[in-house]
């Protein structure tokens, strides 16, 4: 097979088809419509990415296109995996049925997107969505407004800002009742609510898990809680890194209590060692910390 064929063959098959003829299934409810997240019933776990014609594992460094997926999945070497490649061509891996159209690019600037959005008010859908749906309190709501780091998305879903060090806002994680994505154009680096000259770094997967832990620990001062937003972006890497440069702070990994979650707290850990500072893991009674807080929110008001 020349150069030529297999460029073609590449074009022809999805990531996301070999893995459904492989036995994975997608997650749906946790994935977006630019990263479809697969899983398989060991626990593994596949991110299908740029129109299914990348992957990468977010338990491991493994990454690549089609005929890498290929051999991740055991083809012994290039030839085989061209074997495996070969058998898939047709097959059209499944499409979720997503709430929001694509757009070809953003309308506007990240910022006068952000700015055109208004803030969640008592009683709107978005605040609706955080305090019945979610079960978050009004003060943590309030306090999230306060820093800026709140807007109402489209049809009740949130928008919660990822900003850099300097406090720049670089884009958002869009969450609702029919919605999970992260903003078009924008870059996942690290959502920031709490004291931002901090003692104590809590890293959660998502903004709501970071608020929901807020709440469950009550008032903490030179406390800062984080979100990588469902992923691991090189930018959050640098974050977290640049986070734990400080001998005086503590990271800690309050991320999901699954595989994936012992994952992302190794790499936390990696990070406190090279950085000097302390570390401590904090797993959630539930898989993750919203789910704690609306059970918890259940008990105090007997529902």
């Amino acid at each position: 097979m020349d150069r030529q064929e297999i460029e073609e063959l590449r074009a022809k098959v999805s990531c996301g088809a070999v893995l459904e003829a492989d036995g994975w299934k997608i997650d749906i409810k946790e994935s977006t419509r630019r990263a479809v997240k697969y899983r398989r019933v060991d626990g593994e776990i596949i991110i299908v990415i740029h129109d299914g014609a990348g992957w990468f594992d977010p338990l491991s460094d493994a990454k690549g296109d089609v005929f890498g997926l290929a051999e991740h999945l055991g083809a012994t070497g290039f030839v085989q995996a061209l074997e495996r490649i070969g058998e898939v061509v047709g097959l059209a891996p499944s499409a979720p049925t997503w709430e929001r159209p694509a757009r070809d690019r953003p309308p506007a600037t990240l910022a006068g997107r952000w700015q055109a959005r208004p803030v969640p008010r008592p009683g709107s859908p978005t605040w609706r969505y955080l305090d019945r749906t979610r079960g978050l309190p009004d003060t943590i709501i309030r306090a999230a407004i306060d820093q800026n780091v709140l807007r109402e998305g489209p049809h009740g879903s949130m928008w919660a800002a990822h900003t850099d060090a300097a406090g720049r806002l670089i884009g958002w994680e869009e969450r609702g009742p029919k919605w999970r994505g992260f903003s078009t154009g924008g870059g996942k680096e690290l959502f920031r609510f709490g004291d931002l000259d901090p003692l104590r770094v809590c890293i959660t997967e998502a903004a709501i898990d970071a608020m929901s832990l807020a709440a469950i620990a009550g008032p903490e001062t030179r406390t800062l809680y984080v979100s990588t937003g469902g992923g691991w972006s090189p930018m959050t890497d640098a974050a977290i890194a640049d986070l734990a440069r400080r001998r005086d702070r503590m990271l800690v990994a309050a991320t999901d209590a699954n595989r994936q979650g012992d994952a992302y707290a190794e790499r936390i850990r990696g990070h406190a060692a090279d950085g000097g500072c302390r570390f401590s893991r904090l797993t959630p009674s539930s898989e993750d910390w919203n789910d704690q807080q609306r059970a918890r929110r259940g008990e105090m008001t007997g529902k």
